[in-house]
């Protein structure tokens, strides 16, 4: 039976660590079956919100549901229906990654099968060989393995895919959307805009320890991004470029003017990077 309705509500979260707010008054509501991306710089509260929601760490405020249960009070089962996947795993050195991966299905009531995970995080060839042995990037892929082996309704990724070269992070794209094809929630937090942007059904970006917008990827470019760039070359060879808030009447005057095709003509809007600065301050920077 599938689910319908919110798998993740949060209202007025809060967090502090000291004299600092990790997480300062955060809302969220995230629907069964949709991957989620949570952008922030480091230090915005994406890492200790994900803790929260799972259980593993405590809130000073605020009204958290995950799965229909409060995670401060979650028990063993509804712990089993979580999956999570931190940025620093620890598996045992010693262990091969088949026995690793078949000790922790042991943990679940309805895992899935071992073999298949490992092949699903590309493993297959390492299937024999000792935790130990990993380059950094295969340590990565058996942390993701570790992390949906229970068969989860919901799994928390924590900047899953850092230490993964471009085709394990294209592979480890393939692997979400396989589970959110299967109906599996997610929530992805992630340094990689691309990888936000490929994944995410809806993104929320966090500044200060609290949602500053939350829409998809194309409606947060849509609402947030400023206009467009046209750029083309004069008849002397020369670039020119203009930012316009009307691309289209730009371009009809420039066919005016030109009597037909525009030399060098470009159009280009903002880019999910470029929004996803603004929101956080870090434009300027850039």
């Amino acid at each position: 039976m599938t689910n319908t309705g919110t798998a993740v509500r949060v209202r007025g979260l809060r967090k502090r660590y000291g004299e600092i707010a990790a997480v300062d008054g955060l809302d969220l509501d995230i629907r069964y079956g949709e991957v989620f991306g949570v952008l922030g710089p480091n230090g915005a509260g994406k890492s200790t919100t994900v803790g929260i929601l799972q259980g593993h760490r405590s809130r000073d405020a605020g009204e958290v549901s995950v799965l229909g249960a409060d995670p401060a009070t979650g028990d063993r089962l509804w712990r089993s229906r979580i999956g999570v996947v931190w940025q620093d795993e620890s598996p045992p050195a010693e262990l091969t990654v088949r026995e690793t991966v078949t000790q922790f299905a042991r943990y679940y009531p309805r895992p899935r099968d071992p073999a298949e995970v490992i092949a699903l995080v590309g493993l297959e060839k390492k299937a024999s060989s000792r935790v130990r042995t990993l380059s950094g990037g295969q340590r990565r892929r058996l942390d993701v393995a570790l992390g949906v082996i229970g068969g989860p309704e919901l799994v928390l990724l924590d900047e899953p895919t850092t230490g993964f070269d471009p085709a394990a992070r294209r592979q480890f794209w393939e692997l979400v959307r396989r589970l959110a094809a299967e109906g599996t929630t997610i929530v992805l937090t992630t340094h990689y805009l691309e990888e936000a942007e490929a994944l995410s059904d809806r993104l929320a970006v966090v500044a200060g320890g609290r949602v500053v917008a939350e829409d998809t990827p194309a409606g947060l470019r849509a609402r947030y991004g400023e206009g467009a760039t046209v750029a083309w070359r004069e008849a002397d060879g020369s670039p020119r470029s203009e930012e316009t808030a009307t691309p289209t009447r730009t371009v009809a005057e420039l066919l005016h003017r030109f009597d037909g095709e525009i030399p060098g003509l470009t159009v280009s809007r903002p880019t999910l990077e470029d929004v996803y600065l603004r929101l956080t301050g870090q434009e300027a920077a850039r």
